[in-house]
């Protein structure tokens, strides 16, 4: 990334004087995945978020001598249909390891995970980029590896009984680590990589995606360095807990490095959290001596074999990789194809449905119920008005109260002439207000029915003309745009609800008729 390009977000710090030379900025993700399951990586305890504390822990989770870890079948197929997802090669053979350090919610005093043998290597994924303001643009990145492993409980820390409490609800929750090589270049990049990766899961279902629960969980290790030079120290950020905090701690961190170069400073190896409230990195431990996790063998867990042979099938002892290939439903960037070729839609458009689900069925629920009405009517009322209000209220389009049967509705009404766009846009805020209401009851009660009785148009366009007759007179002379001007007293008079097609074509007549 040049420093041309470099967006300044929130509380970006302030660049100094920078050597008038190119930079560039570097970035991998680390993805961790809670794997939807109702039991634990190796245990038979529950995975329900919000348990009442230490409720949902088995004698192994909470480190019981005597006690032994048992697989989880389902943790290993969906690891599986995440792998084939991503264009991962599947190992025929993968293996469990201990990764030594001691925390207080780590009973075991090790963790197990899969370091050297993962499940499986060398996936590739590509994903649409979007920037606000700037072309949409694929981008593809190597996933190096994705692992199976078990997550530590949670400590609370009591600041004024100075005490810490342990949480072991958490411990042994089925994880998968994804590791995404440094093919990166911006923070916009970023968050639309884990954006995608959240579509592909929530379609296999191998992950709820629920950041706010702590389902999914990214670190981001991020270095500039000049063109042409080897990469530079790297600094990671810890734990982001949004799509939005993605772009915005990675881009506070790139311009932080630049800010340090450009000041004479070096950039150190550690590690940094992400302050959502100050919208900046904060610096949390250095990296500086490599700390030693003893990684040895899991002795207590055989290597994990799976079929590989094509048309082979699962049995009790044997996952089939080729059978679980079978189950992979239709995955993103084909939907997005399929949009656009059944129903005529641009690539632009096709990512913006895809990329918000519940638009998307919303979407394909009207179209289907209202074939009459052109798919562009559609997805531009949705897009344009739907979506742009849910963001003005910084609500997701998945916590609006809206149903696609109202937003049929008043799709139907408008296309009927009943209301016009301003009255839908209207509906739009009174249905979130009242979700029980019917569209045809806010209507009544809002006196929302757009004004088509031609008596009333033309009444209304001789009050319209006589108030703006400056504009009149200019109309008269041949400025057509004039025009735009006497529309808008209409508009305002009317209060929104005048049929605008019937008033142009009204007022021109008055027009052309008074000029004679």
């Amino acid at each position: 990334m040049y420093y041309s390009i470099i967006r300044r977000l929130g509380t970006q710090p302030k660049l100094a004087t920078i050597p008038k030379r190119k930079w560039k900025s570097v970035l991998g993700l680390e993805v961790h995945a809670q794997i939807a399951s109702v039991s634990k990586l190796f245990s038979g305890s529950g995975t329900s978020f919000g348990a009442p504390l230490n409720s949902s822990v088995a004698y192994f989770d909470a480190s019981i001598p005597g006690t032994l870890p048992v697989l989880n079948r389902k943790c290993v197929e969906s690891g599986i249909k995440t792998a084939l997802a991503l264009g991962c090669r599947v190992n025929e053979v993968s293996m469990f390891d201990r990764k030594h350090y001691f925390y207080a919610d780590l009973p075991n005093g090790y963790q197990i995970t899969q370091q050297r043998a993962a499940l499986a290597n060398d996936g590739i994924m590509s994903f649409p980029v979007i920037t606000p303001g700037k072309k949409v643009y694929y981008k593809s990145v190597k996933l190096l590896q994705l692992q199976l492993e078990q997550d530590s409980g949670k400590s609370l820390h009591d600041e004024q009984l100075k005490r810490s409490l342990v949480d072991l609800n958490r411990a042994g929750l089925p994880l998968m680590e994804l590791v995404f090589a440094p093919d990166l270049e911006t923070g916009e990049e970023a968050a639309s990589l884990v954006k995608e990766l959240m579509l592909i899961l929530r379609r296999l279902q191998t992950c709820s995606c629920k950041m706010e629960e702590g389902a999914l969980r990214v670190d981001a290790n991020i270095s500039i360095h000049q063109e042409g030079e080897p990469l530079g120290v790297r600094t990671e950020v810890k734990n982001i807990g949004s799509v939005r905090s993605i772009s915005q701690a990675i881009t506070y961190e790139i311009n932080r490095q630049l800010e340090t170069v450009a000041n004479g400073g070096l950039i150190t190896n550690e590690t940094r959290s992400w302050d959502a409230e100050n919208r900046r990195t904060v610096a949390m431990r250095d990296k500086e001596v490599l700390q030693d996790y003893r990684f040895m063998p899991e002795p207590n867990l055989p290597p994990l074999h799976v079929n590989l042979k094509p048309g082979s099938k699962s049995t009790e002892d044997l996952l089939s990789v080729a059978a679980l290939s079978e189950e992979i439903p239709e995955l993103p960037e084909d939907t997005r194809q399929r949009l656009m070729e059944q129903y005529n839609l641009n690539a632009d458009t096709s990512i913006i449905l895809v990329n918000e689900p519940v638009l998307l069925d919303h979407f394909l629920s009207i179209s289907r119920s209202l074939s009459q009405l052109p798919n562009k009517v559609i997805y531009n009322f949705l897009i344009n008005d739907l979506l742009t209000y849910c963001n003005k209220l910084n609500l997701d389009v998945e916590d609006c109260s809206i149903k696609a049967d109202d937003l049929r509705d008043i799709l139907s009404c408008l296309h009927s002439e009943q209301i016009n766009i301003q009255a839908a846009r209207q509906l739009i805020e009174l249905q979130q207000q009242n979700p029980a209401a019917k569209v045809s009851e806010l209507i009544e009660i809002n006196n929302l029915q757009q004004i088509c009785n031609p008596e009333a148009i033309e009444e209304l366009c001789r009050q319209a003309i006589a108030n703006q007759a400056k504009a009149a007179q200019q109309y008269q002379k041949g400025k057509a745009k004039a025009l735009f001007a006497i529309v808008g007293e209409v508009a305002k008079l009317s209060k929104q609800k005048a049929n605008m097609k019937m008033v142009v074509e009204c007022l021109e007549n008055q027009l052309k008729s008074a000029k004679k």
